[in-house]
């Protein structure tokens, strides 16, 4: 390998023999100052979103875009702990360097249980089912012109699921069982580095097949709950829209995010002690090549669920693509599908660029905005006057999707830190360390 590709790649250390695991596996004390800039900027842009309170229709695109940024927040947090249960089904030295950051993205799950809050209080302003939660109160919509009767005898089917009283109860529900896993996964990770016998081969089964017998339950109740959820506030906002992998899509999209989130934290804490030392050219490749395998599958099940969709034809089915298609729309899916996937294909295809930090660095942090570009794409469209609010033009309201998401982001980034930093940044009592120690192998 050529000197370019060891410094690029973080491998520039001697050849001959094993590295040493550095004296100190604390996070580095720059988090503190990563930290300080991102409450900066999340404090900025709350003060510029409280303005648009003041233009017309601003109130309702605050709203929007915070339940946009919220689901965002919600994929990093709950998708850090369904990757880090599959990481700990699957094994591999791969998920040792992601551990910490997946651990501190799971115990996020506090703050955005706290931060689902105003999107319940506000319900009633973003979903049809919430604003006339009975049949007497969507026959009086229906009569006025406020939904059509096809969201009418849709809503009325849905009662059970849709109400303002069941979505509380979801969300309990939900954000209990998430929070219970994350507590013993986390819990369990500290007891097994305090554990003094750790080390050892029988030891170290022993507490591996207590994390896969939790953790293999725990994906598929996650599996099961995110669907819930996603529907319940996504899929619900268009009461009359139905789609069966939908929780799937959001499964795979919390993939694509927290992988980039999780790979840009680790890349750039290489720069610094102690992940300098353990992050070899090897794993970095291994964690791009596992990136461009969810960039992949994101792309198959979008691009197949529309393809039957439109090839279908169906008027209960097509309505929703239309409204996200026609008119200035177009623009945005264009933008989403270069953005969210044909940069990152194009670009991941390259070995070049899945070893050269800098390059990643750029490409996590332009898919984490892909990901909320998409969110907005999913969001928006499903209200009456989506049409027109991509016009600037009297109508100011609609820069919320930019300062809001951007608010609620900086405030869960600068809580991740906050967890990130509370732990060592590796596991020792873990096989796979020693292999991560060892000199690069394969150039």
């Amino acid at each position: 390998m050529s000197h370019g590709h060891e410094h690029h790649g973080g491998a520039g250390h001697n050849h001959h023999g094993p590295r040493t695991l550095p004296a100190s596996l604390a996070a580095p004390e720059e988090i503190k100052a990563w930290r300080t800039r991102l409450l900066v900027v999340g404090g900025i842009a709350t003060l510029i979103s409280l303005v648009f309170l003041m233009v017309k229709g601003g109130p309702g695109h605050i709203l929007r875009a915070y339940l946009m940024g919220f689901m965002v927040t919600f994929g990093f947090a709950g998708g850090g702990l369904v990757v880090l249960m599959l990481q700990y089904v699957s094994g591999g030295k791969w998920g040792l360097l992601l551990r910490r950051p997946l651990e501190a993205m799971s115990r996020t799950l506090k703050l955005v249980a706290l931060m689902v809050i105003p999107v319940l209080f506000f319900m009633k302003h973003l979903y049809q089912w919430a604003a006339y939660p009975n049949a007497k109160a969507t026959a009086a919509a229906y009569a006025k012109g406020l939904m059509t009767q096809e969201q009418m005898l849709t809503a009325n089917a849905k009662h059970a699921m849709l109400s303002p009283t069941s979505a509380v109860v979801q969300v309990v529900i939900v954000f209990g069982i998430l929070l219970t896993f994350a507590f013993f996964l986390n819990r369990w990770s500290l007891q097994r580095d305090a554990d003094p016998e750790a080390g050892s081969q029988s030891s170290f089964d022993s507490w591996r097949i207590k994390f896969e017998n939790l953790s293999g339950i725990g994906i598929f109740i996650y599996v099961v709950l995110l669907t819930d959820l996603s529907i319940l506030l996504i899929k619900s906002l268009d009461v009359t829209w139905y789609s069966s992998i939908y929780g799937l899509q959001f499964l795979v999209g919390q993939g694509y995010q927290v992988l980039a989130l999780g790979i840009l934290s680790v890349v750039l804490l290489s720069r610094f002690e102690p992940m300098k030392t353990l992050l070899r050219v090897t794993e970095q490749h291994d964690l791009g090549k596992f990136l461009f395998a969810f960039v992949m599958l994101n792309i198959y099940l979008c691009f197949a669920e529309f393809l039957i969709i439109w090839s279908g034809n169906v008027p209960d089915e097509i309505p929703w693509y239309l409204a996200r298609i026609q008119g200035g729309w177009w623009v945005i899916c264009s933008l989403d599908f270069i953005c969210h996937w044909l940069i990152p294909f194009t670009l991941l295809l390259s070995r070049d660029l899945k070893r050269n930090k800098k390059k990643m660095i750029w490409l996590c942090g332009w898919m984490i905005f892909a990901r909320s570009l998409d969110m907005f794409w999913l969001i928006e469209p499903n209200f009456p006057d989506a049409a027109g609010n991509l016009h600037l033009s009297g109508n100011l309201g609609i820069l919320a999707y930019i300062t809001v998401p951007v608010a609620v982001l900086s405030i869960w980034g600068a809580y991740y830190l906050t967890e990130l930093m509370k732990r060592p940044l590796m596991n020792v009592n873990d096989p796979h360390l020693e292999e991560m120690l060892e000199p690069e192998h394969a150039h």
